[in-house]
């Protein structure tokens, strides 16, 4: 693993949404070691494991088969070696249930796929460069979704 990178695992069944995310990450001004997994049971495998070192950052989709983001948020917050990872949802949701739940169960940031490149591009760019200290010092709600004006 290059440790002069931001590592950062993806969470998404939909094969689309994967290359889209990549290909959007690449144009990021900040170098990145992407690793991608199909859905909640190989995410949580992948956590687990103990040769791994854990990623900067998780983007999690809710809506995956065999195991949910919404569930996978859960195990990861509860988990001693997984409670700090800071993890995006990263859903086509907007519903403000979905939002607030994982507000609840400890997100740190929720992000709405948008359609457009360029959109996805300037939303991650802002997410891998974000000042992650409000989490320390608390979260709030207006940190929590990001909107991009």
């Amino acid at each position: 693993m290059n440790h002069d990178a931001l590592h950062i695992l993806l969470a998404d069944d939909d094969d689309d949404d994967r290359l889209f995310f990549k290909d959007a990450i690449d144009g990021v001004k900040v170098k990145t070691v992407v690793t991608m997994v199909n859905d909640g049971v190989e995410l949580m495998d992948y956590l687990l494991n103990a040769e791994i070192h854990l990623p900067n950052l998780v983007f999690l989709d809710l809506n995956m088969p065999r195991k949910g983001g919404m569930e996978c948020l859960k195990e990861i917050r509860s988990n001693s070696k997984l409670k700090d990872l800071s993890i995006a949802i990263y859903s086509t949701s907007g519903l403000e249930k979905d939002i607030e739940e994982t507000f609840v169960k400890g997100a740190n940031i929720y992000i709405k796929k948008p359609n457009d490149f360029e959109e996805l591009k300037s939303i991650l760019a802002k997410v891998i460069t974000i000042n992650w200290q409000y989490h320390t010092s608390g979260l709030n709600k207006e940190n929590f979704l990001l909107n991009i004006q």
